[in-house]
Order: C-alpha cells, then sequence, then structure tokens
C-alpha cells in the first residue's frame, strides 16, 4: 500500500527493529531487559490474585455480614431495655415490627450465599451469620411477646400506651390488673422459651473466627460480651419464673396477703441496711395497699416476752445492753438470717401479728418517692420535701423526722416513731389516688431501681416466690461465687446518726506474685465531714452526729489468711461466717475526723490465666461509696458501688 513499506519479519531489519521472532530458551527465566525472574513466581502472582478476588467474595463479605448481623442482634437485645426508658409501649410494638420486616431481609439476603457453607473457611463466616441472624428473629419473638403481656397494663404502669383498664378509679384500675393477671403470666415460660432460642444460636458462633489484626477489637469482644448477657439473660428468666406466676397471689388475688414492713435507718447504719426503727403492718387486697397498723419499733419490742441474752458483739460494744431486742436483730449481714432472728422474738410479741412476709426500707425510698411526687407531702401536720436542709445539709425530710423522733423533750411524746408509719401512709396515698399517668411509670422505675441497689429487701414466706426474689437479688443475701470476693459490712453502735455525715472509700490492691499466689490488701478511709452535733440530752439537743463506733466485718473467700492489719481499735480477729472468712474489727470516726482501717490477707488460691473474677457485693443502706482496684501498682477500676459488682481483672 501506498506510504506503507513492505517488512518481511524474517528480514535483519524486522529482527533489529522487534527483536527475533523466536525468544531463545534461558533454562526456565523470562528476560525483560536486564531483570529475570522464574515462571513460577509469575504463576503464583496470579492465583495469589484470583485467591483475593475470590476471598472479597467468599470470605470478606460473608464476614461482614457476620458482623452486620451481630450489631442487628445486639440491638435487639437493647430494645427490651429502650422500650422501658421510652415508656411508650405503642411507639416500641411499631418499631418492633419494622425491625423484624429488617431483619427478614437480611435473612433473605444470607440464604442467597448458602453456597458459602461448603466452601471451607467461608464456611465459618456464613455459618455464624446465619445463627446471629436466626438468634436475632428469635430475640424479636422475645421482645414480642414482652410487649403484648405489657401492653393491657400501659395504663396500670404508667406507660404511654392504650391500656386495657383505663376507666374507672385507680384502685378500680389496680384490681382488674390483678384480676387478670394470672391469665397472662404463662407468657413467662414463652419467654424463656424464646431466650433459650436465642442462647442456642449465639453459643454456636465462635468468636475466635474474628481475630483482631484483621477485625479490629470489637468485633471479637461484642460476640463474646453478646454471648455472656444471652446466657445470663436465659438464667435470670429461667430462676425469676416462679416470682412471675406466683405474683398475682403475693398481691391478694384470691386471698388478701399482710406483709411486715420494717423501716430501717441507715443513718445509723446495721448490717442489712439500718437500725430497724418502726414498723407496719400492710394488707393487700387484689393489688390494693391499706395500712392496718403503724407505729414505733419499742412499741413492739416492748411485748416481746422471755427476751433471750444479746449475742456477743452486742455484749462488747453495747455495753449497757445485756437482753436482744428486735430492734437489734438485724446483725448479720444476710438479711434472710436476720429475718429468722427477728421472727423468732416476733412470735412472743404479744402485738405480733401472723404475716406473710417481711420487707425492709429505708431512708432513700422515702426521700426518691417524695421527689417524685411534687416534691411535697404532709403527715402528722408536718410538710416533707427531698430538698436540701442547711440545718444536716442532708434531704429536709430526713431532718424533720429526726428532730421529731430523736431530739429530747421535758414531755412524754407517744409513738414518737409512729410518724414514719403516717408519712409511709401519705405517701401512698396520694401515690394511688393519682392518675396513672402522673406519677406511677416514675414511681415504678424509681421502685426497681431502689430494688437494686438494695434499699428495698424481701423475705417471702411462699418458697416460690422467695426463689424468685432471691434471683433477682433482692433478698439482701450472701451470695457464693467462684473467685475473689469482698463485702464490708459496717453496723453503728453509737446511737447517733453519724453515718449521715461520713464518707467512705476502699482502694483494693493486688500483689500478685509469680508463682500465682495472691497477697490482697483492703484500705477502707473514713471521713466525717460535719461538725458535732449538741448531744446534751439537757438542753434537748438533737444528736444527730457524734462520735462513730463501727463494728467493722469484712467478709473474704473462705481461707483467707490475715497477714496485717492496722486502724482497728481491738484485735482483729479471724472468723468463719455464710461460707466466708470474716475478719472483725473496730473503728472509731468523730466528727470532723478520719480514721483509716487496713487488711493484708492471702488468697485461698493461685492465680491461672489472665484473668481474675472479683465480686464485691454491696451492703444494704449504703449508697455509692468510691472503689479503686489496682493490680501490681496498675489501676484497673474506680466506680461508686451502687449494686453488687463483678469484674474480670485482667492480670
Amino acid at each position: 500500500m501506498d506510504g506503507f513499506q513492505k517488512l518481511s519479519l524474517k528480514s535483519k531489519e524486522a529482527t533489529a527493529r522487534f527483536g527475533a521472532s523466536k525468544p531463545e530458551r534461558t533454562s526456565g527465566r523470562a528476560r525483560f531487559g536486564k531483570f529475570r525472574f522464574p515462571r513460577w513466581l509469575g504463576v503464583a502472582l496470579v492465583i495469589v490474585l484470583v485467591v483475593g478476588v475470590l476471598s472479597v467474595f467468599t470470605v470478606v463479605l460473608p464476614a461482614k455480614k457476620t458482623y452486620d448481623s451481630a450489631l442487628q442482634t445486639y440491638r435487639q437485645a437493647r430494645v427490651m431495655a429502650d422500650v422501658l426508658k421510652s415508656q411508650n409501649i405503642e411507639l416500641a410494638q411499631t418499631e418492633l415490627k419494622k425491625t423484624q420486616a429488617d431483619l427478614a431481609q437480611t435473612q433473605e439476603d444470607l440464604n442467597s450465599l448458602s453456597f458459602l457453607r461448603f466452601v471451607p473457611v467461608a464456611n465459618f463466616y456464613y455459618n455464624d451469620a446465619d445463627h446471629m441472624v436466626k438468634a436475632g428473629t428469635h430475640g424479636l419473638e422475645t421482645v414480642d411477646i414482652l410487649l403484648s403481656s405489657i401492653a393491657p397494663y400501659a395504663d396500670v404502669l404508667g406507660l404511654k400506651g392504650q391500656g386495657t383498664f383505663a376507666g374507672g378509679s385507680a384502685e378500680e384500675r389496680i384490681k382488674t390488673a390483678v384480676l387478670t393477671m394470672g391469665k397472662i403470666t404463662p407468657n413467662i415460660d414463652k419467654i424463656a422459651d424464646s431466650l433459650t432460642k436465642v442462647r442456642d444460636e449465639i453459643d454456636q458462633v465462635n468468636p475466635d473466627h474474628y481475630p483482631e489484626f484483621i477485625f479490629g477489637d470489637k468485633v471479637k469482644s461484642q460476640l463474646v460480651e453478646l454471648q455472656t448477657l444471652t446466657d445470663q439473660g436465659v438464667a435470670f428468666v429461667d430462676e425469676a419464673r416462679p416470682l412471675v406466676k406466683v405474683l398475682p397471689s403475693l398481691l391478694g388475688e384470691d386471698e388478701q396477703k399482710r406483709y411486715l414492713v420494717l423501716f430501717q435507718n441507715d443513718k445509723e447504719l446495721r448490717a442489712t441496711g439500718g437500725f430497724i426503727t418502726a414498723y407496719a403492718i400492710l394488707n393487700i387486697d387484689k393489688g390494693v395497699i391499706q395500712v392496718e397498723r403503724s407505729e414505733d419499733i419499742y412499741a413492739l419490742d416492748d411485748s416481746v416476752l422471755n427476751k433471750p441474752e444479746a449475742p456477743e458483739p452486742i455484749l462488747k460494744y453495747l455495753p449497757k445492753v445485756t437482753t436482744w431486742h428486735l430492734r437489734d436483730t438485724n446483725l448479720s449481714p444476710d438479711y434472710i438470717i436476720s429475718m429468722g432472728d427477728f421472727l423468732e422474738l416476733y412470735d412472743r410479741a404479744t402485738r405480733g401479728i401472723d404475716v406473710d412476709g417481711v420487707i425492709a426500707i429505708d431512708t432513700y425510698v422515702l426521700v426518691s418517692t417524695i421527689k417524685i411526687l411534687d416534691d411535697s407531702i404532709t403527715a402528722g401536720g408536718l410538710a416533707f420535701t427531698s430538698q436540701d436542709d442547711p440545718r444536716c445539709d442532708c434531704p429536709q425530710a430526713i431532718y424533720e423526722l429526726e428532730d421529731n423522733i430523736s431530739r429530747p423533750v421535758n414531755y412524754i411524746r407517744e409513738d414518737r416513731k409512729g410518724l414514719l408509719g403516717d408519712l409511709m401512709f401519705a405517701i401512698m396515698q396520694k401515690a394511688l389516688k393519682s392518675s396513672p399517668s402522673q406519677y406511677w411509670g416514675p414511681l415504678f422505675q424509681n421502685f426497681i431501681r431502689e430494688v437494686q441497689e438494695k434499699h428495698v429487701l424481701f423475705y417471702l414466706f411462699d418458697e416460690e416466690a422467695q426463689s424468685g426474689i432471691e434471683a433477682l437479688n433482692a433478698a439482701g443475701q450472701i451470695r457464693e461465687f467462684e473467685g475473689d470476693y469482698l463485702h464490708i459490712n459496717d453496723v453503728n453502735f453509737a446511737g447517733a446518726k453519724s453515718n449521715l455525715f461520713t464518707q467512705q472509700a476502699v482502694d483494693v490492691e493486688y500483689d500478685i506474685q509469680n508463682d500465682g499466689k495472691v497477697v490482697k490488701t483492703v484500705t477502707i478511709n473514713y471521713k466525717n465531714t460535719h461538725e458535732p452535733s449538741d448531744c446534751n440530752l439537757e438542753r434537748g439537743g438533737l444528736c444527730l452526729n457524734a462520735e462513730l463506733r463501727d463494728y467493722v466485718r469484712v467478709y473474704a473467700p473462705k481461707g483467707s489468711k490475715l497477714i496485717d492489719s492496722k486502724g482497728s481499735g481491738v484485735k482483729v480477729t479471724t472468723k468463719e461466717d455464710l461460707g466466708k472468712t470474716v475478719f472483725e474489727g473496730f473503728v472509731t470516726v468523730r466528727p470532723l475526723g478520719k480514721a483509716t482501717y487496713t487488711l493484708t490477707y492471702e488468697l485461698p488460691f493461685k492465680v491461672e490465666g489472665d484473668l481474675l473474677p472479683f465480686m464485691i457485693q454491696k451492703q444494704p443502706g449504703t449508697g455509692g461509696n468510691e472503689y479503686t482496684i489496682k493490680v501490681n501498682g496498675r489501676t484497673i477500676e474506680k466506680f461508686p458501688l451502687l449494686t453488687d459488682k463483678t469484674v474480670e481483672l485482667k492480670i
């Protein structure tokens, strides 16, 4: 063609311009300029590229789906909590349907990758994703059952939604709710079965499939946390099931129930939460509460016949008290044990009445309830609020009670502690006579919180109900635990209300040696922040703050050996109680003063592995003592102790 020169590929010119038409052999090596590389390396690069592309579709994407499914399941596990927080049943039911639809779509998308179950490595992630989605489905079924059970009682519980019992007076609504409750209690079995299905699916997921160096530190930790929470949830529901089933009976569905309510003054701290200062007898008939009697504990105490000699701690630290009184029987840190001692004397009281259980409350319950009820309650001609009173730097309700109960006067004040009963009655009347939407929701939530923080304790004589109470950790018991354990129990043997002004901070230090032996030091720091009160009885002073005479017991794992102690006013003794080793001492703290009590002891076991489980049990009647935990000089955790707490200490 014109403009093109015919070129022979065999010509020397072509060879010079394009190289030889056939490369010469180079013993298995290709030549690009001066660089040579093995042919097998090229093949390997191609294989790596193909495997990489396949991995994106067969491993990475399924793993991403697994993670997304885990997050979706995690979100659903929080739906129950969100429902209670929002207090909106109708909204929760609407959002539940949307979530069920989203999860169904996720399951459909995952099914399109079902071939991956036959692909090595990829099948791990596909199976995990499948288990997580199925767990989410069962979890939503659980939420659906729960919402359907609660919905008819929305107005009674003070929740947002169209309840079945919206008409009539508050008492009529409660009666209707209690009488129909037996129809829905079988749903607890459905909830338990559904949660078991959730657990069975989640437990088949292997968190080790998600190493941190590939997936980050969140995926594996969230899966482990989800498995733990699910296992705990199933155990909790299963153990609490008996209580739910007998709840209508406890509320007087068929016949009225009678409960003895003890008021424990936590400002004069005793082992189970406070000095027993007053009591009330409550009747519950179809859920409606009536106060049958309310009076000073001394009136009941004086009717007890043939009182025994006081136990050794009372004889030792309350030398003027030689007999055992009802008001001093809560000496054991275990509420059930203490109530056993209380009831043994109560049965001898001429003013005793047969009851179906004993419930204890403290001042935290009174103050928080008053705050919810518009922060204004009138009882006995007096006004009570939760506002701070400068006379004691404490809630006004506390000062008003103490001023009318504890202050000495030059005349006979009959039933001086019966004012507490009047206050309790006024609180119940205001709550029950109000519209459910006004107070009942916050009161219900507040009650649950106070139970969790051990300001309300239960001992019910119905065995099934009590087993449920114990599952809720609402019985104030010293619990068994596999690992390290700590419970600090303070008993004010002075009579004044100095715990109102005394702060407590606890340092827990672990010295873990190379052979696994653990030496532990517990340091309790007491600080009284207020000036002393006028405790002159002749002048009629109100003796709130005086020297704190504190009988302190530290409960440790059974077999712990004391190495050293400092700060006790008496020789520290070692005993065994409630399946624990107990170190007993005595500390005094003056107004505006400080005291430090330190124990060093060796745990009865050695640490194996990288984690040490540790449980701290809170003493009832206390509120937020500060704890600092150190391991080999390194601070691990710092927190206020509001409830029993379990931590996994990294060694």
